[in-house]
């Protein structure tokens, strides 16, 4: 039976099967270590592992040597008499490419965290921790590149086993911090408010008061001690979760490896072996016991003895000091089988890697950790279940019955033929049709060999006759165009679906919906079944072919059944990035993948010949289709642009747009970085720190803006208000209760629609939500301002809120009411829907350099004029209403001290001593800002954080490896929005600032630098004088 045929039977048995991906920093060896797994299954040569890079497919990948997209790839293994089959996916380490890795992570129920010893726990790393503890899967650790130790830092056995325990715990003290996070937040949630009709927050304990009879909270009340313990979360080498690899020289182990290797010589059984190997520990050879205080009393720990000690005289007889004598004599006493050829090497690297490979070859002990540590997916927890068919505003028991029934399905896995089928797609992605296994070149048959030795001696004959016969020509002529047609199609990219079977079973031609992320069942469950052709979140499209994903190749299945990861084809054009499939309409959409790196830095592409514009808006359509971490759009000026998650990533997206999608040349535009417009309290202090008079009298009233429509009929006086960073973060952190509390009142007062079903668990969030948010608003002198909030911008779920102060406006309130109020609403209401559409316009673009605003409040006094519309019957006045709302906001905006915001990289460098003056040169042009300095224990690198902004940041990988010789590396990751304190329109007045700034004032405003650059980009006018200081000037011009 082929290789192959054996994979789809193992497909079968749901309880042999292992969903895996490799998560690590870049450059950690994720990618030698997948090739060291895949040349285990013979497909690749133990030669070439860690060479050959065979899941990095794109030309990108292998010139630059990291993996930029995630490939996954089917294993066979034998572990305790079975079979097993491991779905493993390769993901990328860079950081740029994130949003693979959440693709990656998503359809896994395990995974491999790799570090590299050396370098330790990396900014990376921690991410990819925190992500695989977001999506519920069970990690298991491997400390790669243990030979560095060896022959980089030259420590010995004693030094080496130190320097392990600290890594290890540096990767325990990220996981107890996630944990730690999470029991704060349930110990932070038990005193919320219980109930969604009332506003008041319960309490669940009584004080409780220490010796000086001052009360204190107990944290540890209201949580449950054993579900909340965290004895199993930690890597330790004795439960078997943690390996020591060096996947170049294609050694592995666990304590488990050793234990068996031990178990017959010492006579000591594997479990006791397998608790003692690892920890202070040692081996009393007097009474011929295994004893614990190692370190107390000056003996040598078993893992130094047993393990570290053995490897270290390999590597001395083969690498450091070479002895043949002594090599002979390490193959004999293991009984390793050494082939001639490897052992008479020049490049001692082969010589060791053949003895490691026959004594403690990686693939094995990574494989069996894989199939004894890491669930199946009959044994998915309720808590990932809920995590993925629910949002954080909703619950399994508030969906409808039938949807309910569906987790014990999901559940169980079950993949027969009357199971409900459930699919979730992370991505999409572009293969060529050469890659299918179906249009690969076959041997040509014996007649089609003749056939084409008789075409091609017909073709010699009619050149060599001197009577030459054009219908002869004709008649070959279609059959070569054929050929040429056959090449294009060739060439074209085919889109098949990454995904994985939750339940169910799925083959070609079977009918499924595609379900949108906002389908909702429990509007389906109150609906006919004549209306489910209409639903606007929900397509229907029949299955195409069904691949099992073997890297680069696609080899075809007849059918997928449940647990498994596979490909799909015919959802190209249903599915944009990501969806959910499944067969009933009462299944929901699976909830968002987390992306821990936004988008921020956009480029203008246009191609070199304008005609060939249609063929890059196809090529950015497919592009954007095949990149889950990239971003589309057009802009109003009519620009194509394109949204990267970093440097790195933008090089890689304009060179597939390139030379796969479009095919065209282009130009690209300088990066068109984007700003945020905000406004802060007035300042008490100027440039000079000199206290700033605020005058004589009330002031409030200079910062109302009253404007009138041309019509001079309605009348409007809006006030802004500026809000706290922490607003900001608060929305961002609760926009998914935003987005239902929209859904839910959207449609309020409206007679053709009906709001979306708020259950009590949703209910619960959206008062939790009013009773935390009603804290950021406490600076805004309006009474009850959170009960008079008309809308959030921009898009209803933005930083920004229009609150109605309007005496005499009794407007519906934005929250859900359990009871049902008849309000007699007055003329006002008729004109609301204009009034918000304006804000929406306002804060959608600022004043300063048309941006969007951030944590501006505005508030609406005074609107008067709209009863005498209604008595007139004058027509029309929403756009008259819109102009005039919008031009409000943004003059009441300037009238407050106006400030830009710039998006910010949190930059981590690593840099040694020598190198650490440039790198701060480096950071100071650039307008960067150090956090933080140190070093890291145990090596001479210093690690340096750092932010810098997006606009600065094009070309700064570059520079600082050139400053540095490369002996700085840096990371980049988008962190924050910062305000710039600097006035982008101030000017020096005063006769101190004239002394101390110049006339002109022209020393370093970079707020006003990056206004005026993003003002003169988008078109808008700008203060640039053309002629500074004119004068007559003579001409130079000769008279003859």
């Amino acid at each position: 039976m082929t290789e192959d045929g054996r994979l789809k039977i193992l497909q079968q048995n749901t309880k042999n099967i292992r969903n895996l991906c490799i998560l690590a920093h870049v450059d950690h060896g994720k990618t030698t270590i997948a090739d060291s797994l895949i040349a285990s299954n013979g497909i690749i040569s133990q030669r070439l592992a860690g060479k050959l890079r065979y899941l990095d497919n794109l030309t990108q990948e292998k010139a630059r040597g990291i993996t930029m997209k995630s490939s996954a790839i089917s294993l066979h293994h034998r572990y305790g008499g079975e079979d097993f089959l491991l779905n493993l996916i390769d993901s990328p380490g860079h950081v740029d490419f994130s949003g693979e890795v959440s693709t990656a992570v998503r359809l896994c129920d395990g995974s491999y965290v790799v570090v590299d010893v050396v370098e330790g726990v990396c900014p990376q790393t921690v991410t990819v921790l925190q992500q695989a503890w977001t999506e519920h899967i069970k990690p298991t650790l491997i400390l790669n590149k243990c030979d560095r130790l060896i022959t980089e830092m030259k420590l010995s056995p004693d030094e080496a086993y130190v320097h392990l325990q600290r890594v290890l715990e540096q990767v325990n003290s990220k996981v107890g911090e996630l944990h730690s996070s999470k029991v704060m937040e349930k110990g932070y949630n038990s005193f919320t408010p219980a109930s969604s009709t009332g506003g008041s927050s319960q309490k669940p304990t009584e004080d409780k008061f220490d010796e000086d009879g001052k009360a204190y909270y107990d944290w540890s009340s209201g949580l449950d001690l054993e579900e909340n313990d965290d004895s199993n979360l930690y890597f330790s080498p004795e439960k078997g979760n943690v390996a020591f690899a060096s996947a170049s020289d294609g050694w592995g182990f666990r304590v488990s490896t050793f234990a068996s290797l031990y178990q017959s010589k010492m006579g000591i059984r594997k479990d006791v072996l397998q608790k003692t190997l690892w920890g202070d520990y040692h081996l009393n050879t007097k009474a011929k016991q295994i004893q614990k205080g190692a370190y107390e009393k000056g003996k040598r720990p078993l893992f130094v003895t047993f393990i570290l000690e053995s490897i270290w005289n390999v590597y001395k007889a083969v690498l450091l000091q070479r002895n043949n004598d002594k090599i002979d004599q390490i193959v004999t006493s293991l009984k390793l089988k050494i082939a001639p050829r490897d052992a008479r090497s020049t490049d001692y690297r082969v010589h060791l890697f053949a003895v490691f490979n026959a004594w403690i070859p990686i693939a094995s002990a990574l494989l069996d950790m894989a199939c004894e540590i890491l669930p199946s997916p009959l044994d998915l927890s309720s808590e990932k279940i809920n995590s993925l068919l629910c949002s954080g505003v909703t619950s399994i028991e508030q969906l409808p019955r039938e949807t309910q029934a569906l987790t014990s399905a999901f559940r169980a896995c079950s993949g027969g033929e009357d199971d409900p089928v459930i699919v979730y797609v992370s991505k999409m992605i572009s293969v060529l049709p050469d890659h299918i296994s179906c249009n690969k070149h076959r041997p040509l048959t014996d007649a089609e060999i003749e056939r084409r030795r008789d075409a091609a001696r017909l073709r010699n004959q009619q050149k060599l006759s001197v009577n030459f016969n054009p219908e002869l020509t004709q008649e070959l002529g279609p059959r070569l165009e054929g050929e040429e047609d056959e090449a294009k199609e060739k060439e074209k990219e085919v889109f098949v679906a990454f995904c994985r079977v939750f339940s169910g079973r799925i083959e070609p031609g079977k009918q499924i919906f595609v379900l949108g992320p906002r389908h909702d069942p429990r509007t389906i469950a109150t609906q006919e079944r004549s209306t489910h052709g209409v639903n606007v979140h929900v397509g229907k499209v029949a299955l195409g072919a069904t691949y099992l994903l073997m890297g680069h190749d696609l080899e075809l299945v007849p059918s997928i059944p449940a647990g498994n990861i596979c490909g799909v084809g015919g959802l190209q054009d249903l599915i944009q990035k990501s969806a959910t499939i499944s067969d009933t309409l009462f299944c929901p959409p699976f909830h968002g993948m987390a992306h821990w790196q936004t988008p921020v830095l956009r480029v203008a592409v246009e191609p070199s010949n304008p005609i060939e514009i249609p063929r890059l808006i196809m090529g950015m359509k497919l592009l954007n289709q095949a990149d889950p971490c990239v971003e589309t759009s057009v802009l109003e000026t009519g620009e194509l642009v394109l949204c990267t998650s970093g440097e790195v990533h933008l090089e890689r997206c304009l060179e597939d747009l390139k030379t796969r999608f479009s095919k065209i040349d282009i130009k690209v535009s300088p990066p068109l970085v984007s700003f945020r417009e905000t406004i802060i309290a007035p300042p008490k202090v100027d440039k000079l720190n000199e206290v700033i008079s605020s005058g004589d009298g009330d002031m409030s009233d200079q910062f109302h803006h009253t404007i009138t429509t041309p019509d001079k009929v309605m009348t409007f006086t809006i006030q802004a208000y500026s809000l706290p960073e922490e607003f900001v973060n608060f929305i961002s952190d609760n926009v998914n209760a935003l987005k239902c509390l929209v859904n839910s009142t959207l449609f309020a007062g409206s007679t053709t629609h009906t709001p979306a079903p708020i259950d009590d668990h949703t209910g619960f969030k959206i008062e939790e939500f009013k009773l935390f948010l009603e804290e950021y608003l406490e600076g805004i002198p309006v009474d009850e301002c959170i009960e008079k909030i008309m809308c959030f911008g921009p898009h209803k779920n933005g930083p920004n809120i229009l609150i109605n102060n309007i005496p005499g406006y009794d407007r519906p309130v934005i929250w859900p009411r359990s009871d049902s109020e008849n309000r007699d609403l007055s003329t006002l209401w008729d004109f609301e829907g204009s009034v918000i559409r304006g804000f929406e316009l306002a804060v959608s673009s600022g004043p300063l350099c048309e941006e969007p605003m951030s944590a501006v409040a505005f508030v609406l006094s005074e609107w008067t004029g709209a009863i005498d519309y209604r008595e007139k019957e004058v027509r029309p006045v929403s756009g008259q209403i819109v102009s005039t709302v919008k031009e409000c906001c943004r003059q009441s905006f300037l009238k407050q001290p106006c400030r830009l915001m710039v998006a910010m990289y949190q930059c981590e460098i690593q840099a040694t001593a020598e190198v650490l003056g440039r790198v701060y040169g480096v950071l100071a042009k650039r307008h960067g800002r150090v956090l933080s300095e140190e070093l890291k224990e145990g090596s001479g690198t210093f690690l340096i954080a750092a932010v810098l902004p997006v606009a600065e940041s094009l070309g700064f990988a570059e520079e600082i490896r050139k400053k540095t010789s490369g002996f700085a590396m840096p990371q980049l990751v988008f962190s924050h929005w910062e305000t710039l304190q600097e006035d982008p329109f101030w000017v020096p007045t005063t006769e101190e600032e004239l002394a101390h700034f110049g006339e002109l004032g022209d020393s370093g405003n970079i707020a006003h630098d990056y206004m005026m650059a993003a003002r003169k980009r988008k078109g808008l006018s700008t203060d640039e004088q053309i002629v500074v200081s004119g004068e007559k000037q003579r001409t130079l011009k000769k008279n003859k």
